[in-house]
């Protein structure tokens, strides 16, 4: 549609439907206690995920 254009709601929606799958592979909580080494773990699960994504998704089919 052209408001979903116009406005970005597209890339919103994947970044969304991103951070979504991030939280159920690797989990919605950071385990490091210190700042740097949050950053460091954030990094290792957003290369992480990339490349599954890169991989590819799981195609379904609908049983009847």
């Amino acid at each position: 549609m052209a408001w979903q254009a116009a406005t970005g709601y597209n890339d919103r929606a994947l970044v969304e439907a991103q951070i979504g799958r991030r939280k159920f592979v690797i989990g919605p909580e950071l385990n490091a206690r210190e700042m740097n080494r949050q950053v460091t773990e954030n990094q290792i699960a957003t290369k992480s995920l990339n490349r599954m994504t890169r991989l590819g998704r799981a195609v379904f089919k609908r049983a009847a």
